[in-house]
């Protein structure tokens, strides 16, 4: 039994080592063919990374030849598979610029806009590509309104302005819990106006008034009259609007203390 696994351990060598031989020949053969239907058949087979090596190696050759369009397109799809997200969005952009009137242009757009929303991280990191992507997909939707990838782009859409939302109201609570109130009213109000139909919107517009009301106790007294009376305010806007919140007898709460606090102040300089 030992014997059989040494065996086919060998095997495996030997045939790793013929494999890896055979692509060495390839790629130093003088002869472009070569190398093209060498790069073709490793893509067929999914080993993308040999593929790439070879298209690279025959790119600038094959420019302004009936193969060099599929080359290119290959080569994006060879960096896409290997999760080279970014290197493929440029290799896409590269090919619908250069063959505009290829058929395979539509799905380059496409392409260009996914591989960047592929290399978006998650909510809590840098979301530029994410920016990005959502509009270069609504871009793409715009030029091909009535694509076979218009589902696929619409989904893309909103699962980036998904994204996008839970990056900017987990900032926004987070100068909220840091009890930098001020700073978390700004950017609760900004989160508003730039998400007006996010499933957050009831919260934020909840923690508007508490951050208003957390402010006002902590401020000089000066200062305390301006802010009671803008919890005030933001009580009236948000019961307004959301009448039934789960957050409504918090909100009251507030609201009560905050006029109990105004009417003393009157009372004083009465």
């Amino acid at each position: 039994m030992r014997n059989q696994s040494v065996s086919f351990f060998l095997i495996l060598i030997l045939l790793a080592g013929a494999s890896c031989s055979k692509f060495r020949r390839i790629e130093k053969s003088q002869d472009w063919r070569v190398k093209y239907e060498g790069a073709l058949n490793y893509y067929n087979k999914k080993d993308y990374y040999k593929a790439s090596v070879l298209f690279e190696q025959i790119l600038p050759i094959v420019r302004g030849l009936p193969e060099g369009e599929k080359v290119q397109f290959y080569l994006a799809y060879c960096q896409f598979y290997d999760k080279l997200y970014l290197l493929a969005s440029e290799q896409f952009k590269t090919f619908y610029e250069t063959y505009g009137r290829s058929t395979l242009a539509e799905e380059a757009r496409y392409m260009f806009a996914y591989s960047q929303y592929a290399s978006s991280p998650k909510p809590n990191l840098d979301q530029t590509n994410s920016i990005n992507a959502m509009a270069a997909m609504q871009e793409f939707l715009n030029r091909y309104p009535n694509s076979k990838f218009r589902e696929q782009a619409i989904e893309v859409i909103f699962t980036t302005q998904a994204k996008l939302e839970k990056k900017g109201f987990d900032n926004a609570y987070q100068y909220y819990k840091m009890r930098s109130y001020k700073a978390a009213i700004v950017a609760l109000n900004n989160f508003k106006n730039n998400f007006p139909d996010s499933k957050y919107i009831e919260e934020a517009a909840y923690l508007v008034v508490s951050a208003e009301y957390k402010l006002a106790q902590q401020s000089i007294y000066s200062k305390q009259i301006d802010r009671y009376k803008a919890v005030v305010e933001h009580y009236k806007e948000f019961v307004d609007q959301y009448p039934q919140s789960k957050f409504l007898k918090d909100a009251e709460k507030m609201y009560a203390e905050s006029m109990e606090k105004l009417n003393k102040v009157k009372n004083t300089n009465t």
